[in-house]
């Protein structure tokens, strides 16, 4: 523990120096390097290779992009640059070593430059790989290992890479359905404080010299203005408080994240988008598996780690133990009852012609699509949907505040 603790602290301390030097060829080079120090940013570039002339520390903006997290679509892109520069003949440690001078990310650099040490170093790539687990699972440890075994790693870094790109994709997609109305809806609830703290108070200062009885409407609001006033920060607190145990629960409890998984299946519309993004992101990762050699057991339980929800999780997994008793993947899928009839039907058509992976393939693209057709018709549905309500909020404050004026203007006529 005190190995990880203080190997963690020395991540956060590391350095950008930039160098000039020769490579063992005698030739020039130049690019950055991250090191605790100076002498531990020679020591790695000697350990390249590189005997370095010039070298200096860069200051680097704490808002700068290069300080951000690793992301699962920087880890996306780095696998298709490996693929499409190891396809054109560059070896492995080339290839990493060219990706790493041009990551713009210091995390990334230096997990880059980690795998190539521990590459140079006589460590295969998936053994490489899977020392660094928040960035690449076991799936794609997996993949690598059977790509380096078949002697094919650069078609397989390709296949990855595709998986990747499509998975972050439909990530993407979905986030932008679940987003975009909670974020209107939520400035439109914003608003409507601000006007019920400091608008609403001044009108009813106005309303106090009519001498007469304000309308039911403008009571009801000038009664919600007073309570808000009064009780904004307690109503603040309750909101902060609510999200934070969410989503506490929701990563400390299983059962609650079970809970939360299968009610937001049957959510109107959005839960229609997230069970083809389930099933588009099963078909998807066997469809990978599968193809690349990985026996099909073996394939269901990559697929069930990847499922992202606990009801297609656990349906893979009573699909792996049909299939692992000798059961047809056709008929395994339709016995767990929630996989739609159409891949039901793929899936007999690819056991039968012996195209599994290609009929799986189609399938996720299939529903890739769909999903991203579904995101496009939520958008357009809701745009109206969502100016109704904020039209409801809103002008329903400023119509409650005019009713009083309106009825003077009648009086006075």
């Amino acid at each position: 523990m005190a190995t990880a603790a203080k190997r963690n602290q020395n991540d956060e301390k590391q350095l950008t120096f930039a160098w000039q030097g020769k490579d063992k060829s005698g030739n020039v080079s130049k690019g950055k390097i991250d090191a605790v120090d100076l002498a531990s940013a020679k020591a790695l570039l000697r350990r390249q290779g590189i005997n370095p002339h010039r070298i200096k520390r860069e200051s680097t903006s704490l808002f700068s992009s290069r300080n951000k997290p690793i992301k699962p679509v920087d880890i996306a892109y780095l696998i298709r640059q490996l693929a499409t520069m190891m396809k054109a003949g560059v070896p492995l440690l080339q290839a990493l070593d060219l990706v790493g001078n041009g990551a713009e990310k210091v995390k990334l650099k230096k997990l880059i430059y980690d795998v190539k040490g521990d590459v140079n170093s006589g460590l295969d790539f998936a053994g490489s790989l899977s020392r660094h687990p928040d960035h690449f699972d076991s799936l794609v440890c997996s993949l690598v290992q059977a790509g380096e075994q078949s002697g094919s790693l650069e078609t397989m870094l390709d296949r990855i890479a595709t998986y990747k790109e499509k998975t972050e994709s439909l990530k993407k997609k979905i986030k932008k359905a679940m987003t975009y109305p909670i974020a209107i809806i939520l400035v439109g609830i914003a608003v409507s404080a601000i006007l019920l703290v400091k608008v609403v108070p001044q009108f009813e200062a106005i309303f106090t010299g009519f001498g007469a009885d304000l309308p039911a409407f403008t009571q009801l609001v000038v009664g919600m203005s007073e309570w808000m006033q009064k009780w904004w920060f307690v109503v603040l607190l309750a909101i902060v408080a609510l999200f934070f145990v969410f989503t506490k629960l929701k990563a400390k409890s299983e059962k609650f994240s079970d809970l939360v998984d299968r009610a937001v299946l049957r959510l109107p519309v959005f839960g229609g988008i997230l069970q083809k993004a389930a099933v588009a992101r099963f078909a998807r990762t066997l469809a990978t598996t599968f193809s690349a050699g990985v026996p099909l057991v073996e394939a269901l339980n990559s697929a069930a780690g990847a499922a992202g929800n606990v009801v297609y999780r656990n349906a893979i997994i009573q699909i792996r133990n049909g299939v692992s008793t000798g059961q047809a993947l056709q008929h395994a899928v339709q016995m767990t009852g929630v996989f739609p009839v159409m891949t039901v039907q793929m899936i007999s058509i690819g056991e039968e012609a012996g195209s599994l992976d290609h009929m799986l393939d189609r399938v996720a693209t299939f529903y890739e699509e769909d999903v991203d057709n579904a995101v496009d018709n939520l958008s357009s549905l809701l745009e109206p949907m969502i100016m109704v309500i904020l039209g409801v909020l809103v002008g329903g404050l400023v119509i409650a505040m005019y009713l009083p004026i309106f009825q003077l203007g009648q009086v006075v006529g």
